[in-house]
């Protein structure tokens, strides 16, 4: 069932701490997984949830985003109504900036809001890991006639950066409180963490926009917690496994966790899946030496050498005599007879002469750039 509503992604979200792996790409458009881009979670999620126009809030580097997206056929947006919008970011340097929602972004886009007479948006980040459908969340919205509803999910600790709002809500789910968790001790950091989605009334969102374009880059969070006594703001809860990307190590222990049976099926095996840019290519071969033993395999691959708890991507050559341990290695990359790698990541295109050996931790995973020859 389509959706009379609209969505927002923030895909320009901005961290220098990838260790390169979103020098030339948002967060947003970072591989993830063997065959996605991290963006495809947050795409697929509105998707599923009947939501047929969706804005793309990218930053100046986009070429790799839309080089994904196309015009958005994967994700069942290229159509005559509706699809897929890039909406061009307000500010081009996001290194280091720690907004959830920036309103300049909004305000510089506010022909995307104006265009159609629907209800509600839907607005998320793109730098996030999760499989939600947002059709209860707007079911509740709509019976509570609620201004705002953020979504939560009721944990002990989220320790993720970007994780840092706790809510307080009264029995009939209405927020009375919004704290940053900046400051709390552990104990106090427990219960309803806003995890970066919410749904808006359009209206509000415009009229939002015009009071407070002139303040720079503000964050709507901000303004809805400032404003809490005037608007009827609600809480809905999600179960999903939400993971956020902001470093490195979290970026690996994401995507180690895929191979954890129970993980994937709650990101992928389910009713709501998770699509994403279809490549034709032909199955992995594996020779007589290969050895895999609990890894994710793409397409197209050719394995000779050993592959243990590692995520391989499409188009990956492993020769004999390789070890490939708790490694994440990218597309097209080649590994060359007996090297070796360990807590190690391969961008694209990497190439890792014959003999080498690349070691890193479980916590300070090595990260090697893409296109690099080693």
């Amino acid at each position: 069932m389509l959706s009379n509503d609209t969505g927002i992604i923030y895909a320009n979200s901005g961290y220098d701490s990838l260790q390169g792996l979103a020098k030339e790409r948002p967060i947003a458009a970072v591989p993830f997984g063997g065959r996605y881009r991290i963006l495809d979670f947050a795409l697929s999620s509105m998707v599923n949830s009947g939501l047929r126009t969706i804005g793309l809030v990218t930053p100046y580097h986009y070429r790799a985003l839309l080089a994904h997206l196309g015009a958005g056929k994967d994700w069942l947006l290229e159509r005559k109504a509706g699809g897929l919008f890039i909406l061009p970011g307000a500010i081009h340097n996001l290194a280091g900036n720690d907004h959830t929602f920036c309103i300049k972004d909004l305000h510089h886009n506010k022909k995307y809001l104006q265009k159609d007479l629907v209800d509600n948006v839907v607005i998320s980040r793109g730098d996030q890991i999760f499989n939600i459908n947002y059709k209860e969340a707007l079911e509740f919205h709509n019976d509570r006639h609620a201004d705002v509803t953020l979504i939560y999910k009721e944990c002990d600790n989220l320790g993720d950066p970007i994780h840092q709002r706790l809510l307080e809500m009264d029995e009939d789910q209405k927020v009375s409180n919004i704290k940053d968790k900046k400051g709390l001790d552990r104990a106090k950091s427990s219960g309803p963490h806003f995890v970066n989605m919410l749904i808006i009334r359009r209206e509000l969102l415009l009229n939002i926009v015009e009071k407070y374009s002139s303040f720079g880059c503000i964050d709507l969070m901000d303004i809805l917690t400032t404003n809490l006594e005037i608007l009827k703001i609600y809480g809905s809860p999600t179960d999903s496994l939400i993971g956020s990307i902001c470093t490195i190590r979290d970026y690996f222990h994401r995507s180690m966790d895929l191979l954890d049976l129970e993980v994937r099926e709650k990101l992928w095996l389910g009713e709501d899946l998770i699509h994403t840019k279809i490549v034709d290519n032909p199955p992995t071969r594996y020779t007589s030496q290969a050895k895999v033993s609990n890894s994710l395999i793409a397409s197209g691959c050719t394995i000779a050498g050993e592959v243990l708890n590692s995520i391989i991507f499409r188009g990956v050559i492993v020769e004999r005599g390789c070890r490939i341990k708790n490694s994440i290695i990218m597309s097209k990359c080649h590994i060359h007879a007996n090297a070796q790698t360990e807590y190690a990541i391969l961008d694209k295109l990497v190439k890792i002469n014959g003999g080498n050996v690349l070691k890193g931790s479980l916590n300070n995973p090595l990260v090697v750039i893409k296109r690099t020859v080693v």
